[in-house]
């Protein structure tokens, strides 16, 4: 594969309000959608089937969180050619010509599930290559594209947590209608992960499920998604740093098979605004630091 991915400049962007109101940050790093021609000539699938792993129009569904003076970081590359809620090298050796880094986490269950930095497998468990890939590709794809991203989330958190005394990161992400062929059980319309009540204070994870079930929607909590990397990581209450992961039931909004807006879409994001707004209503006192911790 080339040395640099062109069609990813930039490979991400930030969109900023013009006057920032309240602590929250809005994320959505995996609805990407441009594949680099170098990955489409050493991968086995289609270019749809790639995009079955894809949070398809999730950063649309938020996008009106700008407006009402967040920001929203979104990808545009796609989470199977790397994986930003992952560790930085959650990686499987068997995927890759050449010796990984001794840091390396090879063992994880999301490694062994073929979910990892650089995912072996999409979809039904479809293997992505055909051939081992050089790992200098994998890690030049940690340097180019993963380490920028998390540089600029950290940033965005701390510039937040600087003008507030707390932020509060949603994580945006979105869920096929079932979890493969064989499972005939409907899934939950919406899934919040807190990581069972570590990444974020009780009140935020309440405020969002008690709004969405008010609004009609049938809401887990932390099954089967408790949340990635990206919330166990940054997720520090203790500090006034909370996240909670959304995962949104795709056939809400869009026809899965085809891969466009469904007639639920403006709906939903419009119900996504209401769970914004009762969200931006918790008062900063109470997502500050525990003066008990500080001490």
């Amino acid at each position: 594969m080339s040395d640099s991915f062109d069609e990813l400049d930039p490979p991400f962007d930030v969109l900023e309000p013009d006057t920032l109101r309240g602590p929250l940050v809005f994320n959505s790093p995996h609805s990407g959608f441009i594949y680099p021609d170098s990955f489409l000539a050493v991968t086995r699938l289609d270019l749809s089937t790639l995009r079955r792993s894809e949070d398809t129009f999730v950063d649309e569904l938020f996008g009106g969180v700008v407006a009402r003076g967040y920001p929203l970081m979104r990808a545009f590359f796609p989470r199977c050619f790397i994986d930003v809620n992952r560790e930085p090298y959650e990686l499987d050796p068997r995927m890759f010509d050449g010796r990984l880094p001794s840091y390396a986490n090879t063992r994880s269950m999301r490694v062994a599930g073929g979910l990892g930095t650089i995912a072996r497998v999409v979809g039904d468990a479809q293997e992505i290559y055909d051939r081992r890939i050089p790992v200098d590709d994998a890690l030049r794809r940690i340097e180019t594209l993963y380490k920028p991203y998390h540089r600029a989330l950290r940033r965005l958190l701390a510039r937040t947590h600087r003008e507030f005394g707390a932020a509060v990161l949603v994580d945006c992400h979105s869920m096929p209608s079932s979890a493969g062929p064989r499972d005939e059980r409907p899934r939950a319309d919406v899934v919040l992960g807190d990581r069972y009540g570590t990444s974020c204070f009780p009140i935020v994870a309440e405020i969002l499920e008690t709004t969405l079930r008010g609004l009609g929607y049938v809401v887990g909590r932390n099954k089967p998604y408790a949340g990635g990397f990206i919330t166990e990581h940054y997720g520090n209450p203790a500090t006034g740093l909370h996240v909670v992961q959304i995962e949104i039931n795709r056939a809400l909004y869009m026809d899965e098979r085809r891969q466009v807006h469904g007639p639920g879409f403006e709906q939903v994001a419009a119900h996504m605004a209401v769970a914004v707004d009762r969200l931006a209503e918790i008062p900063l006192e109470e997502l500050k630091p525990c003066r008990a911790a500080a001490e």
